[in-house]
């Protein structure tokens, strides 16, 4: 017995061993403000920005309704209209020194703008930059909710508010305001820089968006990477890491929508089954709900936590350090999160139920939207297999309505994710970078087919406080980020066009 205690302490002082050595292993080296690269020289342009003026130009832009969802309006479309003849009027230099193109697959609505900054060496492979300018309607019945009118762009001692304000008009300025100066400093770039401000990203992209791609391939234009909208600057939202973190996120969900259609008898209210319909698709929703599709702290997720992780406490470093030990603790904590259980797994979102069409007839069929936002590791076949087997009824099934399948994973390893890398750090002090994954869609998506790499990050510092007002009520962003979006775009487009 004494032999087998003695062994069992020697075990256990070699496991604390080889964790704390891990741990002192897994730190990370100093931030510096702007990182040293050999493929980075000293900057040539040094472009003046006025944050006032951007933020009043951000105000005026949020004050056109360019709610493309509602573009079967004449009123809208009015406002699509107007947003680009003030966009020509207040970024001139743009609009005549570079080739602009109104693009749409609905010839009736050109509202997507594609810019080309001519290369003064074609054979570079050209990158793009893009951001979109139409918004998502104010939900009905929460406008007296808004501390400011969603459309007035009202400007405080330090916010620019209203729709838009964050998604993502203040990027399509923020460009607009970064080509301007850098023209004005006469920069030229020697591979070709394309500007895309698109109309339609929140209904799809099916017009203005795959036009941008239609255009591309016809002018047989394969671009190196691009860069979209996607994540931020992410400030207070890792427990334990004090630092801002930029997620340069590198792919993004897939979208799958389908019905789950439970079947039962019709008949009078007054007399019931056991059983119903709307009980059988009740059963089948509190399964899933007990059964969660896999997922883990693995692939670009790991990749995530291992650039962040290094810059925590030492406790919670020793648990990313030591995964092969601490890993089901770590994926537990980070699955009790909304926010970083969407990192790991495919989500599962029932949004839309229906069944009886009157309250005192028993439903024949009763139905269940559910929405997934696919995790790169999924696909539709995957969900559905998941569905029938979880399920396990063959009262119910399954009916797919629209699906996306996940983007590819970019990589962190070309030169388009350390030049978006190196114009963060120098317009943020002291700020982690890491790649990251995006749960919702973005134009990127259609993207892929032109190009080889596709980044999704907007150079904004935002606060759980913040992210409230995406697709909510008092959206907004803070003036000192429209000046440091305006700078980092300008240090992208030097670096970008001057490899």
């Amino acid at each position: 017995m004494k032999k087998l205690l003695m062994g069992l302490g020697a075990s256990l002082l070699a496991i604390v061993a080889v964790v704390l050595v891990r741990t002192a292993l897994y730190s990370a080296e100093p931030i510096s403000h702007t990182p040293a690269s050999e493929s980075q020289s000293p900057r040539a342009f040094n472009p003046q920005f006025d944050a006032q003026q951007i933020a009043g130009n951000l105000s005026r832009a949020i004050q056109f309704q360019t709610i493309s969802s509602e573009l079967h309006n004449a009123a809208t479309r009015a406002q699509f209209e107007q947003f680009l003849d003030w966009l020509a009027a207040t970024y001139p230099q743009v609009h005549a020194q570079l080739d602009v193109q109104p693009l749409g697959i609905n010839p009736e609505q050109p509202y997507t703008l594609l810019f080309t900054w001519r290369g003064s060496e074609p054979a570079l492979q050209p990158v793009m930059f893009s951001a979109h300018y139409d918004v998502v309607p104010v939900i009905p019945g929460t406008e007296d909710e808004w501390q400011q009118p969603p459309y007035s762009g009202a400007i405080d001692d330090t916010h620019i508010w209203g729709r838009g304000a964050l998604d993502d008009k203040s990027a399509a300025i923020a460009l607009m305001e970064a080509a301007t100066q850098m023209l004005a400093e006469g920069f030229q770039p020697r591979r070709t820089l394309y500007i895309a401000i698109t109309s339609d990203e929140e209904i799809g992209g099916s017009s203005g968006t795959a036009a941008v791609v239609e255009t591309l391939k016809n002018d047989g234009v394969q671009l190196a990477w691009t860069l979209d909208e996607g994540s931020f600057v992410l400030r207070g939202f890792v427990p334990g890491v004090e630092q801002d973190v930029a997620s340069i996120n590198v792919a993004e969900k897939g979208y799958l929508t389908l019905d789950l259609v439970a079947r039962g008898d019709g008949g009078h209210s007054s007399m019931p089954p056991r059983e119903t319909a709307v009980d059988t698709l009740a059963g089948a929703l509190m399964k899933l709900q007990a059964a969660p599709i896999a997922g883990g702290l693995e692939g670009l997720s790991a990749e995530m936590f291992d650039a962040i992780a290094p810059h925590m406490s030492f406790e919670k470093r020793m648990l990313f350090a030591n995964r092969w030990l601490f890993g089901g603790l770590i994926e537990r904590a980070l699955s009790s999160n909304p926010s970083t259980a969407a990192m790991l797994h495919t989500t599962v979102a029932p949004t839309m139920l229906r069944a009886s069409v009157k309250d005192n007839v028993l439903p024949i069929e009763a139905v269940a939207t559910i929405n997934f936002r696919l995790h790169p590791r999924d696909s539709e076949q995957t969900v559905v297999e998941y569905l029938n087997t979880t399920i396990d009824d063959p009262r119910v099934t399954v009916q797919v309505r629209n699906s996306n399948s996940p983007s590819r994973v970019s990589s962190t390893e070309n030169a388009g994710y350390h030049r978006v890398q190196h114009a963060t750090h120098s317009t943020y002090d002291h700020v982690i970078t890491a790649p990251g994954l995006t749960v919702g869609g973005t134009d990127s998506s259609r993207y892929e087919a032109v190009a080889e790499d596709n980044y999704r990050f907007n150079p904004m510092v935002v606060t759980r406080d913040d992210v409230k007002g995406f697709h909510g009520t008092n959206e907004r962003i803070s003036v000192d980020n429209m000046l440091k979006a305006a700078e980092f775009y300008s240090h992208l487009m030097e670096s970008a066009g001057n490899p």
